[in-house]
C-alpha cells in the first residue's frame, strides 16, 4: 500500500478549505460577517439566562450566596452585569434584523444605531424585571397549589422543570415583542433542550400559568393562553395545516395556533390544532385530538371502548 506524503495531503486540505471559505456557498444561507460585526454567542446567551433566573429568584439559582444583608450588593452586581451581557448580545441579535443590504456584497453594517437601540431595549428589559418576578411568582402558585406532591413554593422553584422553560419563555417573550430577532428563539430552545418543554416565545400567556411534569409539551408561535391555565405533559398547542403563497411555501406569520382560556385544564398527550378556541373553565381530556372549538365549561374527554373511542362532551353542571 503506498501512503500519500504529506504534501499531497497538506493540498489537499488547503483546497478543502477554499472551498468551505467561499462566500457564495455561505450566502445562500447565512449571514456572513463582513467586518467586525458581532454575532450572537450561545455561552453569552447561557450566562444572560443564568443571571435573569438569579435576579428573578435571588438565591435559588447561580452560585452566590444571599442573604438579608447582601441581597441589595449582589443584586447590584448582577444587574450591571447583565445590562453589559444583554447590550452586547442584542446587538449580535439586530444583525439579523431585515433590510435592503445584500450581506455579501454590501459593505460593514453601521453599528451606531444598532447600538442606540441594544441599549434602550436592555434598558427596558430590566425595568421590566420586577413585573416579570411578580407575574412569575403567580406561575410559581399555581404549580404548587396545584400538584400535591410539591410540598413548598422553594420545592418548585428548585426542582421543576415548568418554572425554568417559564422563566425563559417570559424572558424571550419580552425580547421578541421588543423587535429582537434570533436571540429570543436561542433562549426558549435552551430551556427545550433543558426541560423537553417547547414554548415559542412569540406565544402569548397569561398569569398564572402551570405546567405539571412538562415533558413533551409544545406550545407554538401564535398560540394565546388565559389566565390559570393548567396543561400535562405531552400537550400540544399546535397547527393543523399552513397557508402557503404562491410559491407553494409556508406564510409567516399567520395565526395558526389555538386560543385558550381562563381556567382551563388539558390533560396528558391531548393535541389541540389549528386557531380554535377553547372557551373558559373547559376540560379537555387525555390523549384526545382538538380541531374545532370547546364551548365554555365544557368537558371533552374519550368516551369508553364500548362508544369505539369516540369523543364525549358534557358541561360541568352534568357532572353534579
Amino acid at each position: 500500500m503506498i501512503m500519500r506524503t504529506d504534501k499531497y495531503c497538506e493540498n489537499d486540505l488547503r483546497h478543502t478549505v477554499h472551498e468551505l471559505s467561499d462566500k457564495d456557498s455561505l450566502c445562500r444561507m447565512c449571514h456572513l460577517r463582513l467586518g467586525f460585526e458581532p454575532l450572537p454567542q450561545e455561552p453569552m446567551i447561557r450566562e444572560l439566562v443564568m443571571l435573569c433566573r438569579s435576579v428573578l429568584f435571588p438565591g435559588f439559582f447561580g452560585k452566590d450566596v444571599v442573604n438579608a444583608f447582601n441581597l441589595e450588593y449582589l443584586l447590584g452586581l448582577q444587574v450591571e452585569r447583565l445590562k453589559g451581557l444583554l447590550e452586547n448580545q442584542l446587538v449580535a441579535g439586530l444583525m439579523f434584523a431585515k433590510d435592503d443590504s445584500d450581506d455579501c456584497n454590501g459593505e460593514d453594517r453601521d453599528l451606531a444605531p444598532l447600538i442606540d437601540k441594544a441599549r434602550e431595549v436592555a434598558l427596558r428589559f430590566l425595568q421590566r424585571l420586577p413585573e416579570l418576578r411578580r407575574i412569575l411568582h403567580t406561575d410559581v402558585e399555581a404549580i404548587y397549589l396545584g400538584d400535591p406532591a410539591a410540598i413548598s413554593r422553594e420545592e418548585v422553584i428548585y426542582c421543576y422543570p415548568a418554572i425554568k422553560a417559564i422563566i425563559n419563555y417570559r424572558i424571550a417573550h419580552e425580547l421578541l415583542i421588543e423587535g429582537i430577532p434570533i436571540i429570543p428563539r436561542m433562549i426558549s430552545e435552551m430551556a427545550h433542550s433543558e426541560t423537553g418543554i417547547d414554548i415559542h416565545p412569540g406565544a402569548r400567556i397569561g398569569h398564572h400559568f402551570a405546567i405539571d411534569h412538562g415533558t413533551g409539551v409544545v406550545i407554538g408561535a401564535t398560540a394565546i393562553i388565559g389566565n390559570n391555565v393548567k396543561l400535562y405533559q405531552g400537550v400540544t398547542l399546535g397547527a393543523k395545516s399552513f397557508d402557503l403563497d404562491e410559491d407553494n411555501n409556508p406564510i409567516k406569520g399567520v395565526p395558526r395556533h389555538p386560543i385558550i382560556g381562563n381556567n382551563v385544564i388539558v390533560y396528558s398527550n391531548a393535541s389541540i390544532l389549528g386557531r380554535i378556541t377553547i372557551g373558559d373553565g373547559a376540560v379537555i381530556g387525555g390523549n384526545i385530538w382538538v380541531t374545532a372549538d370547546v364551548m365554555p365549561g365544557e368537558r371533552l374527554t374519550q368516551a369508553k371502548a364500548n362508544n369505539n373511542n369516540s369523543l364525549h362532551t358534557t358541561n360541568k353542571s352534568d357532572d353534579k
